[in-house]
């Protein structure tokens, strides 16, 4: 890329950012009530997100070969423990692939 091209690549790059972070604040301001279709999917999503990255992450499982997702299923109960036990999504997730890393190297 030239010198230019980057410049407008950066600058692009910046605004999108910006508006991305100080959009919201113009749509919905503080004295206004949130839509009902906003409180919607913010319920929602989080949830949504949630169930996608599990099934990415286990896309691309072997069952067939050893140790047979023994890593993975381990994993899981670990992250549902945690989160049941703390109700704190980093924790869970973290620990989880803290104990998934561990399996993969060391057993």
């Amino acid at each position: 890329m030239t010198d230019q091209q980057l410049l407008i690549t950066v600058i692009a790059m910046a605004i999108a950012t910006m508006l991305t972070r100080f959009l919201p604040f113009f749509l919905f301001p503080d004295h206004k009530p949130i839509p009902r279709f906003v409180s919607f999917l913010a319920d929602r999503l989080p949830f949504a997100s949630l169930g996608m990255l599990v099934v990415y992450a286990l896309k691309d499982i072997k069952i067939t070969e050893a140790p047979y997702v023994l890593y993975e299923m381990i994993s899981l109960v670990v992250i549902t423990i945690i989160h049941t036990w703390k109700h704190n999504t980093l924790l869970s997730i973290g620990l989880g692939l803290l104990t998934y890393l561990l399996l993969v190297n060391f057993m």
